[in-house]
């Protein structure tokens, strides 16, 4: 059990400081517009589908969890 403790610990943390800095404003013009992202807006209807920007979220979790269970 302990170390099912750490690892909700450290996942609060991470989840608190990725908030702060979302909360703050911080990539607030690039996240979600980046190239590769789809964005399709005709009249009064918009669809916008960040394909790039889940990939690099994916990447990135991907990474870190790895480096966690090493």
């Amino acid at each position: 059990m302990n170390d099912l403790g750490k690892l909700l610990v450290i996942g609060g943390v991470f989840m608190t400081v990725v908030g702060v800095v979302l909360w703050s404003g911080v990539g607030k013009s690039w996240l979600g517009r980046l190239p590769g992202d789809i964005n399709y807006t005709r009249g009064d209807f918009s669809v916008h589908f960040p394909v790039v920007t889940c990939l690099l979220v994916s990447a990135m979790l991907t990474l870190l969890m790895w480096w966690f269970r090493k």
